[in-house]
C-alpha cells in the first residue's frame, strides 16, 4: 500500500527517455581501428615497412576486405550502445561496447557548454557537444548530434543549470545574444606577427636543425628535432590565426557566448558567475597600438581566452560585463613593492603591482609581457602568506590568493607588515563576498 501523496508523485514522474547520437556518428568512429594501424606504422616505421614488404597483393586485398567491414562494424556497435538522457538533476551518458561506462553529470556542476563543428561536421550538418564540469579533468562530450539538436540540448542544459523546472526547461529555447565584441581578422593577423613567441619559435625552427646537422650529420636526429619545432611555429602563428579567426563575444541571459574558428567553429557558453579570474595581458610589441589580450579561468574549463586582441578600452568594457561591478585599476592605482624588493628580484621587481578594491583583488607582474590578474573577492577560496629566509631578512613576503579554478594569483614582494594586514583583510573580504555572491542556479525562484 502506498501513501496517497507518494503514489501521486510516482504516477506524475515521467519515465526518462534515452536518445541516440546522430546516424553519421558510426562513420566517424569507424576510423578508430584504422587509426590504430596508422599509429603503429608511425610509431615503428621500420617494422611496418618490413611487414608490408612480406605481404603479397592478394594478402593485402584480403586484409583490406577484413579491416574495412570490421571498422564499419566497430563504428556501428559503438554508436548503437551509446545513449544519453536528461533527467531532473543530471545528464546521463551510457557508452562502451565491451566495458560499459555511465557518466552522471550533475546539472548544477556544469561550468560551460561548447558546440563545436569541425570542417567535415559543418559539411554534414552535425555538431559536437562538450561539457566542462567542476572536478572533471577532461570534457564529457556527445559526438555527434544534429546541429539544431545540439543547440537545443545546450539551451536545455543551461536552462536546467540555471534553475528552470524540468517541464519548462526544454521550452525556454536558446536565449538571444547581444554582441559585445568582434575581432577584425586584420587586427588578429597583425597581433600574431607582433607576438614574440611566434618569432622565437620560427627562429628556433630555422636555426636549430642546421646546427644539429653540422654537429651530428644524422637525418633522423634533425627530423626528430625539426618537426616538433616546425609544429610549434605553425601552432603559434597559422594555428592561432585559424583558431581565433572571427572571434565574437556575446552576452545572453544564459551566459557569456564565445564563438570562433575558421575551419573548426566553436560556440562556447559560460554561465553567469562561473568566471574565477580574468587576466589582462599586454605584450611589449602591442603597447604602441594600445592592444591587450584578455584571458580567463573558469573552473573545469580548458578555454583560457576571452578576447584574443582588442584596444584596451574595448577589452575593459567586456571585462566589466563578465565581472559586474569590477573596474580595472589603472597603472597609477597599482602600488609597487618597496625599493628593498630589488634585493630579492633585481630589475623585475618594478613590474610587480597590487590594487585591492571593494570588489576585486588585482595583482600585476612582468616587465616585457605585463599581466594584470583580477580575482573577485567572492571567488577566493583561500589566502596564504609565504616568506623565505632571504625575504624575511629584507622584511618582505608574498600573498597568494587561490581560486576555484585551481589557479593562484600572487602579490609578490610586499612589505611584511603590509602582507600580514592584507592576509587578514582579504580573508574577511572573501567571506563577505561569497555571502553576497550570485547563487549557482541563478534563475531558480
Amino acid at each position: 500500500m502506498t501513501a496517497p501523496g507518494v503514489d501521486d508523485a510516482v504516477r506524475a514522474k515521467e519515465p526518462v527517455t534515452e536518445r541516440r547520437l546522430h546516424p553519421v556518428t558510426p562513420l566517424r568512429r569507424a576510423w578508430a581501428p584504422v587509426a590504430v594501424v596508422i599509429g603503429w606504422a608511425v610509431h615503428d616505421p621500420d617494422q611496418a615497412q618490413h611487414q608490408l614488404t612480406r605481404l603479397t597483393t592478394t594478402t593485402l586485398l584480403i586484409a583490406l576486405a577484413v579491416l574495412v567491414p570490421a571498422a564499419a562494424l566497430y563504428g556501428f556497435l559503438t554508436w548503437w550502445f551509446t545513449h544519453f538522457a536528461v533527467t531532473d538533476g543530471e545528464l546521463r551518458i551510457r557508452t562502451g561496447l565491451l566495458f560499459r561506462r555511465t557518466a552522471h553529470i550533475r546539472l548544477e556542476r556544469i561550468q560551460a557548454v561548447d558546440v563545436t563543428q569541425p570542417l567535415l561536421a559543418r559539411v554534414a550538418g552535425v555538431a559536437k557537444l562538450k561539457l566542462d564540469v567542476i572536478g572533471a579533468d577532461k570534457k564529457d562530450e556527445l559526438a555527434f548530434l544534429g546541429e539544431r539538436e545540439a543547440r537545443a540540448l545546450r539551451a536545455e542544459l543551461l536552462a536546467r543549470a540555471a534553475g528552470f523546472a524540468p517541464e519548462t526547461a526544454h521550452e525556454v529555447g536558446e536565449a538571444p545574444a547581444r554582441e559585445l565584441l568582434r575581432t577584425p581578422p586584420f587586427d588578429l593577423a597583425i597581433s600574431v606577427v607582433l607576438t614574440g613567441a611566434t618569432w622565437g619559435s620560427l627562429v628556433a625552427a630555422l636555426v636549430v636543425p642546421p646546427l644539429l646537422w653540422l654537429a651530428t650529420h644524422s637525418v633522423w636526429t634533425v627530423l626528430a628535432t625539426a618537426l616538433p619545432l616546425l609544429g610549434a611555429a605553425g601552432a603559434s602563428s597559422v594555428g592561432r590565426f585559424v583558431g581565433e579567426y572571427d572571434w565574437t563575444v556575446g552576452e545572453s541571459p544564459d551566459g557569456l557566448r564565445i564563438d570562433h574558428g575558421l575551419l573548426d567553429r566553436t560556440h562556447e557558453t559560460v554561465p553567469p558567475g562561473r568566471v574565477q579570474t580574468v587576466r589582462i595581458v599586454e605584450p611589449l610589441l602591442w603597447r604602441r597600438r594600445g592592444w591587450v589580450r584578455v584571458e580567463l579561468d573558469v573552473a573545469g574549463s580548458s578555454n583560457s581566452v576571452l578576447v584574443p586582441v582588442a584596444p584596451r578600452a574595448v577589452a575593459e568594457s567586456v571585462v566589466a560585463r563578465v565581472l559586474p561591478g569590477v573596474t580595472v585599476p589603472s597603472a597609477e592605482e597599482l602600488s609597487r613593492p618597496p625599493r628593498r624588493a630589488g634585493r630579492c628580484v633585481p630589475v623585475w621587481w618594478r613590474g610587480y603591482g597590487l590594487a585591492v578594491s571593494g570588489t576585486v583583488f588585482a595583482a600585476r607582474h612582468g616587465l616585457l609581457r605585463r599581466s594584470l590578474a583580477l580575482v573577485p573577492h567572492a571567488k577566493v577560496q583561500s589566502v596564504r602568506l609565504t616568506q623565505g629566509p632571504w625575504r624575511r631578512l629584507w622584511r618582505l613576503a608574498d600573498v597568494h590568493v587561490d581560486t576555484g579554478a585551481g589557479k593562484t594569483v600572487t602579490a609578490r614582494l610586499r612589505g611584511a607588515q603590509e602582507a600580514a594586514e592584507l592576509l587578514r583583510a582579504q580573508a574577511e573580504r572573501s567571506r563577505t563576498g561569497r555571502r553576497d555572491a550570485r547563487p549557482d542556479r541563478w534563475m531558480a525562484p
